[in-house]
């Protein structure tokens, strides 16, 4: 038999789903895999024409030298005592956008179908490899993109990585200049002989202060002036008078004053 199928994966991508008994074993059609064996092992359901034969069986691929891959398998009929097997050669040639998977082999057949019409049988084959090629695109591509998808998440995480190192070198910097707890600093000392040329320092603000509100008073004065500022004493509470006893008391003794005078004057008269 011979038949050509095109598929829009480039071959590298097919070659590495080829490469995977896993993907292989996804990719033939309706295969129910058998749990602890092979992995493209189980049963398979084959329609030809209006019958269905099931098959239980394995499949083996391999690369060979010259580029190609052989698929060998063998399977009998669940349901009688028919056996097949298919070997084939399988070509992957680059094509424009995509690649063209070419199968090329024989089969040896017996059982039911072997009494089928050999135009059935060729329809049912035909049917069965151009569906094979399609699902393995399919896990290609898949395959293709969880590469790319891994790639991206370990570019991520190497960059992520990079911030963290940079963030701690930063971290560390700042360690270095920060001054520990209860350092001690060393004050520079002047070279010998500055002090005399540069004369004593600036006076103190407060000092400052005080010797300008003392400039122009008697040096008696200034022994005898209380302190000021912050340190001047508080002075004591005063009596205070209210004015408005001042206010009645004055009147009050001029009126006493003016009938005194008036009661000295009448008492002459009448002497």
């Amino acid at each position: 038999m011979e038949q050509e199928v095109f598929v829009p994966v480039p071959a590298e991508r097919l070659r590495a789903a080829l490469a995977d008994p896993a993907r292989v074993a996804r990719a033939v059609p309706g295969l129910q895999q058998d749990a602890g064996t092979e992995p493209v092992a189980g049963r398979l359901k084959v329609r030809v024409g209006g019958h269905t034969i099931t098959y239980r069986g394995a499949v083996r691929v391999s690369p060979r030298e010259d580029g190609a891959y052989a698929v060998e398998g063998d399977a009998t009929e669940v349901r009688g005592s028919g056996v097949v097997k298919p070997i084939l050669t399988l070509w992957l040639r680059e094509a424009e956008a995509g690649t063209t998977l070419r199968f090329e082999g024989t089969a040896s057949a017996d059982g039911r179908i072997a009494e089928l019409p050999s135009e059935a049988v060729d329809a049912a084959v035909t049917r069965l490899l151009n569906r094979f090629a399609a699902n393995l695109a399919v896990e290609a591509a898949e395959a293709a993109e969880a590469v790319d998808a891994d790639a991206v998440d370990d570019a991520a995480e190497d960059a992520a990585d990079d911030v963290d190192e940079v963030d701690d070198v930063d971290e560390a910097d700042d360690v270095d200049a920060a001054p520990a707890p209860g350092a001690v600093f060393e004050a520079e000392v002047p070279p010998a002989g500055l002090e005399d040329l540069t004369g004593p320092g600036e006076p103190p603000a407060e000092a400052a202060h005080a010797r300008r509100t003392m400039i122009g008073r008697s040096a008696e004065e200034v022994d005898h002036a209380p302190p000021r500022g912050r340190y001047a004493p508080v002075p004591a509470p005063q009596t205070v008078v209210p004015n408005s006893t001042l206010r009645w008391a004055a009147p009050a003794a001029a009126l006493v004053v003016a009938s005194a005078i008036v009661v000295g004057r009448a008492l002459r008269r009448r002497g």
